[in-house]
């Protein structure tokens, strides 16, 4: 594809870059994949600029790494980092509801969360993995949308998104369940409809609770030397198919069931 008509150079490059974020959150490009310029270019039939572009937008989002001599890989987060990012989103998100001043609820925008929560708990006890991502991501972005702060809505959002590119290879892996997904979302929504501190702390630490003990069974299975790492060949064979294929920018929008950049998350 070449921009023509309105189609921007910045838009082409964002389209470049929330295909390529769908591909990693598909599982398609998995972590440690490596990749150059020229080959995103080839695949997408678009010039190197707005390519490159893309790449360093998600690298600086902490989806790639970037390497002067070997190009881009997909980063791979590990537990301890997994860890992190659970206890970043707890203390930020219980801050921001202590101080009234920081968030604005307003009713009429709950509407649709809701919707998304239940979305989300439907695909989740289907095992729908690819629509749970996309309204999930879709159920913390719109909750952001109440944070006065953009700075803060923007960080908790690139949060769910490298939980995820964590989560997502090793639930493909090991499948989903209730020890690792987290149901509490409208539980959570519900709090926040009713500026009900006591209860959005504890849908908070409930989530954190799933994140941990996760975590935890993880990090068992490692130690007992049984568990694969998220770029297995199996996984690796798939994302060389899905290079081959190749997909347009603009067809990397998917329906809004199954459209990633986000209830029941795992405990990602």
């Amino acid at each position: 594809m070449s921009p023509s008509g309105g189609v921007t150079r910045n838009t082409l490059r964002q389209q470049i870059a929330d295909a390529l974020r769908d591909e990693v959150l598909a599982g398609r490009l998995p972590p440690g994949r490596e990749f150059t310029v020229k080959q995103i270019a080839e695949q997408y039939g678009v010039s190197a600029t707005p390519v490159r572009e893309a790449l360093f937008d998600l690298s600086a989002q902490g989806l790639l790494v970037s390497d002067q001599h070997r190009g881009f890989q997909v980063r791979e987060f590990t537990v301890a980092d997994y860890r992190a990012m659970a206890e970043a989103r707890v203390l930020v998100v219980e801050g921001l509801f202590r101080n009234p001043e920081g968030v604005a609820v307003r009713p009429e925008g709950l509407v649709s969360i809701r919707r998304r929560a239940a979305e989300a708990v439907r695909a989740a006890k289907g095992g729908d993995l690819d629509v749970l991502i996309g309204y999930d991501l879709r159920f913390w972005r719109e909750l952001g949308q109440f944070v006065l702060n953009p700075y803060i809505a923007d960080f908790l959002t690139r949060l769910r998104v490298q939980a995820w590119v964590f989560a997502v290879h090793r639930l493909r892996r090991d499948g989903m369940d209730e020890d690792v997904l987290w149901f509490g979302h409208e539980e959570l929504v519900e709090a926040i409809s009713r500026n009900d501190h006591d209860q959005v702390h504890a849908a908070m630490h409930s989530y954190y609770a799933h994140a941990l003990a996760w975590a935890d069974r993880l990090e068992a299975r490692a130690g007992e030397g049984d568990a694969p790492g998220p770029s297995d060949s199996s996984d690796a064979a798939g994302a060389s198919e899905a290079a081959e294929a190749g997909t347009a920018p603009e067809a990397a929008a998917a329906p809004e069931a199954a459209a990633a950049p986000e209830a029941p998350g795992p405990c990602a």
